[in-house]
């Protein structure tokens, strides 16, 4: 039942923003028109409750009133436009992105329900890809919705605010809150977001390359499309027959992902939608953005100024990397029409923008952007090239979109190059500025650059095929030939990565600590804390949403947080508890104390303290969890 009510309750928020679309873009053709409705819905259902949990805590009234909200703003929409003529368009020339789009779709729902705590034998399992992150999301989620602090404290480090774009995972505690399972409320919000992403990219390039057949490919050349990693796999296979498994059963050695062999540019479906909650949610709002964006600067439409700003300023506490790409690109755009002399028309469309944008934004970027990531940016050459020659390092790892890029650049007119100079700005940022303590994670940056390339490189392929076509029609197998070795080239790698991401399968939480969790989430206080170990996987921090001690360096090192103290005293109070325990206890309000199979593994506990000072709140085959105070 919380299940339907979870599902009625999106799309309450989904159809609200469809009504305000036919309202805003009755012009626009029906896929466009949903596609931009259903991202206005996402913004609503990201924001409005949130914002109504600012003022009253993270609680169900606050989530009602959001909803509320936009079912009043969505029948507005329905009223106004009611009289509207709007824009039809045959749904017959959509067929290509049907089945190729469905197909994508497909495939990351499949990924999504097979890399989400899959319960077997009472064990949780998750992907490659999930293994490492989805433990922290899983704890943001969970502990929003239980504990009810907005904005939201670490509960891996509970004297710590949130340091990372925490609306993308409040989306996601809104639908647990509803009373769903956490897989569903991970899933849910996650499905709607994958759907935006992949109907965003195939519309921004319909708009830009205007051909269905040259949207298609490029929307497979960002999803799928990947570098020369498979000619590695194809030496290993060669010294050995063997080898061809490790790449469908070794942790990370795929074409897209094999750090000793420098490769280091992941596919976008395996290693960031599925895994990385914020991009994704970013990216839901980043491509109507960007799609805006061109429809105003390119095709100097002045209406689209104001939806963009709007879109826009509802970035920063979702993904910040996306409303940085956004604003460099919009920024050039800005420079370009100025030097163009496109008129005040133009200009004032772009001050609307801005002031929409700083209105929204600016209080986001003060009171937590800058905050967050204020200390994190220094300089830094080279991305995450260790070892490579600097132009082998990014052909081996673009590919064939790196070696046909330059050219298909210098074929475009003025007017494309114009539309990826943004791009190109951005790459030559992230190229020089580290934003965050990981240099590899500018790829979210980079993202978005290579977004354009593979537009640009599309549209180049396709023009070079109808001339190789029209000058050589005696020659059309050599042509077919020829286009299946630059598919090959272009997708190989992608291929199988997705292939090896799919057959994935790793234990994250076992059957004992599931047990243990799902107890403590039915008898311990909302918000008690936990002494645990630190480990990333840790059943406490990721389902109960209760406070941990101290969780994983793996996650609060790479957002700034200071851990260090914390995670200094979790030995002393393991092994030596007599000296220090007491004091401890009540520096970190310690209600509970847990003993599982990691903090048997890895301190010399004294178990006789624990067992004669504290009773037993919870045991059972490998787990037992002490109450501090009872």
């Amino acid at each position: 039942m919380a299940e339907l009510l979870s599902i009625l309750y999106v799309a309450l928020f989904a159809t609200s923003g469809i009504g305000l679309s036919r309202l805003l873009f009755f012009r626009e053709k029906p896929l466009v028109r949903i596609w931009l409705g259903l991202a206005m819905g996402m913004a609503m259902f990201i924001w409005l409750p949130a914002l109504f949990s600012f003022a009253m805590g993270f609680y169900l009234p606050a989530q009602l009133l959001g909803l509320l909200l936009a079912c009043l703003a969505g029948a507005a929409g329905f009223y106004f436009s009611r009289k509207r003529t709007l824009t039809a368009a045959p749904w017959k020339a959509e067929i290509p992105f049907f089945v190729a789009g469905g197909a994508l779709l497909l495939l990351c729902l499949v990924l999504l329900s097979s890399h989400t705590i899959v319960e077997r034998d009472g064990a949780l399992y998750v992907g490659q890809s999930t293994y490492g992150d989805l433990a922290m999301h899983l704890g943001f989620i969970s502990s929003i919705a239980t504990q009810g602090t907005f904005p939201p404290m670490y509960s891996i480090c509970p004297d710590k605010p949130v340091c990372y774009p925490f609306l993308s995972e409040s989306v996601g505690s809104t639908i647990y809150l509803l009373g769903t399972s956490l897989r569903f409320a991970t899933m849910l919000t996650a499905a709607y977001a994958l759907l935006l992403v992949i109907t965003g990219v195939y519309c921004f390039f319909q708009q830009w390359l205007g051909e269905t057949r040259k949207s298609v490919f490029a929307m497979l050349l960002f999803f799928v499309g990947g570098g020369f990693g498979f000619a590695y796999f194809f030496d290993l296979l060669k010294a050995n027959p063997d080898n061809l498994s490790r790449l469908f059963t070794a942790f990370y050695e795929t074409p897209t992902n094999f750090v000793s062999n420098g490769l280091r540019w992941v596919n976008p479906i395996a290693d960031m939608m599925i895994p990385q909650r914020a991009l994704l949610f970013g990216w839901s709002l980043l491509f109507p953005c960007l799609f805006l964006l061109h429809r105003a600067a390119i095709q100097r439409d002045t209406s689209a100024f104001v939806p963009l700003g709007i879109l826009a300023g509802t970035l920063p506490l979702i993904h910040t990397h996306s409303f940085l790409a956004l604003g460099i690109i919009s920024g050039f755009y800005l420079v370009r029409s100025l030097v163009r002399k496109e008129g005040k028309a133009q200009w004032l469309g772009f001050a609307k923008y801005l002031g929409i944008v700083l209105l929204l934004a600016l209080p986001q970027l003060i009171f937590f952007t800058f905050k967050q990531s204020g200390s994190f940016l220094k300089f830094h050459f080279n991305w995450a090239n260790e070892a490579d020659n600097y132009f082998w390092f990014y052909i081996k790892n673009f590919g064939l979109i790196a070696l046909l890029f330059p050219v298909a650049f210098l074929a475009a007119n003025r007017e494309e190059k114009g539309v990826v100079g943004g791009a190109l700005l951005i790459f030559a940022i992230a190229e020089f500025i580290q934003f965050q303590p990981n240099p590899y994670d500018n790829n979210k940056l980079l993202f978005i650059a290579f977004l354009y390339a593979c537009g640009l490189v599309a549209g180049w392929l396709f023009d070079a095929k109808d001339r190789l076509t029209r000058g050589a029609a005696r020659n059309r197998l050599s042509i077919a030939l020829l286009s299946v070795m630059v598919c090959a080239a272009l997708f190989l790698s992608g291929a199988l990565t997705l292939g090896r991401e799919y057959v994935s399968d790793y234990q994250l939480i076992d059957a004992d600590q599931v047990a243990a969790a799902d107890y403590v989430k039915e008898n311990a206080a909302p918000d008690a804390t936990f002494l645990t170990y630190n480990n990333h996987n840790n059943c406490i921090a990721a389902l109960t949403g209760r406070n941990i001690v101290c969780g994983s360096g793996s996650y609060l090192y790479f957002h700034g947080i200071d851990y260090s103290a914390r995670e200094n005293a979790l030995h002393l109070l393991y092994e030596q508890p007599s000296t220090y325990f007491s004091a401890y206890a009540k520096q970190y309000d310690i209600d509970y104390v847990f003993i599982g199979s990691s903090e048997l593994a890895n301190y010399q506990i004294d178990l006789g303290y624990f067992a004669d000072n504290f009773p037993v709140f919870y045991h059972n085959g490998s787990v037992t969890i002490y109450s501090v105070h009872s």
